[in-house]
């Protein structure tokens, strides 16, 4: 069949592998919606509305922490991203969806039903486990190899995982990701230059921390004074900002320590040999590497494409029968 689609759902993109054009598409996951009820609009055009529209639109990211909070709405963006992908057709199909490991049977069901309930025609809906996914992707042998740590740094939550013979052997989700970043950057603009700055500045400036200290310059934001209510432009430091984030980073660093000391001894000696894979959207924020790297003494191998990750896990297994082992069904779908 050539209507195969490998989907992972992010808080805040959604990835989407196409099987017929060998294509991965990567859109935010937001919808807009005009007065309760019409789709005004969704994935990237709705993010470009976000803090600018006015009340009567509402948009919302339907995923919170990793699971589905409003499966109404993600529902309608399944339906809405995977008829584009066929064209404005709705065909039947098979969709392979990466889930979190650490979550609920009951989370984890809803990822199941989520699919069949869209209205796409799936014929076939298969589950991965997602950390599994991401190892196949950064292109780590998840079949045979031992001991592999990976840490996928998302927008609302990081999922630390042990990998070892196709399996997961340690797991650990963690609400701490991009977001949080975002808003320790947005609290240390008030606190130190009486600033309210909006979601996406604070995104931005988080984005663009790299290129601004190789060039040495300072963060330039616009926003509102707290005193006077008007609209202001203001110069951030960047080192003000590294010193906002490493709150998080350390947050990460301990629950990455707390992981390896529940890993047994052989394994341990496994992931000393690899180091530590590091991908996710929010695992490209300056220093956070750098930072894990020095902190477990491991070396951190960064993924080529941390956003898509995922998805390209998924493309291999739909690609290669060899990988099919990896899927599996609902307990009462088997």
């Amino acid at each position: 069949m050539s209507n195969v689609f490998g989907i992972d759902l992010g808080t805040s993109n959604i990835k989407i592998y196409n099987k017929d054009g060998d294509s991965l598409t990567v859109e935010k996951n937001m919808i807009a919606i005009e007065n309760k009820t019409n789709v005004f609009a969704y994935g990237n055009s709705a993010y470009e509305m976000y803090e600018k529209a006015p009340d009567k639109i509402q948009i919302s990211y339907p995923l919170n922490s990793g699971v589905i909070a409003d499966i109404e709405h993600m529902e309608t963006l399944i339906k809405l991203f995977i008829t584009d992908q066929m064209k404005g057709q709705t065909k039947p199909c098979e969709v392979y969806i990466a889930v979190p490991y650490d979550v609920t049977d009951v989370e984890s069901r809803a990822f199941h039903d989520l699919i069949n309930d869209s209205g796409i025609k799936a014929k076939k809906i298969m589950k991965v486990k997602k950390p599994l996914a991401d190892g196949l992707g950064m292109n780590v042998d998840v079949m045979n190899s031992q001991g592999v740590l990976v840490v996928n740094v998302g927008y609302d939550t990081t999922e630390i995982s042990i990998l070892s013979l196709r399996g997961i052997v340690v797991s650990k989700l963690i609400k701490v990701g991009g977001k949080k970043f975002d808003e320790s950057i947005r609290n240390v603009i008030r606190k130190e230059f009486g600033l309210l700055i909006g979601e996406k500045t604070s995104e931005q400036v988080k984005i663009s921390l790299k290129e601004l200290e190789k060039e040495g310059k300072d963060a330039v934001v616009y926003g509102r004074d707290i005193v006077t209510g008007l609209p202001v432009e203001r110069q951030i430091p960047t080192e003000l900002i590294n010193q906002a984030l490493v709150e998080n980073f350390d947050a990460i660093l301990d629950n990455i320590k707390a992981t390896l000391e529940k890993t047994p001894p052989e394994l341990a000696a496994d992931i000393f040999k690899h180091g530590l894979y590091l991908t996710g959207g929010a695992s490209q924020v300056c220093h956070l590497a750098q930072r894990l790297s020095n902190g477990i003494g491991l070396n951190v191998n960064i993924a080529e494409d941390p956003v898509g990750s995922v998805a390209l896990g998924l493309a291999k297994i739909i690609m290669d029968d060899n990988y099919k082992a990896l899927t599996y069904l609902n307990e009462e779908d088997k």
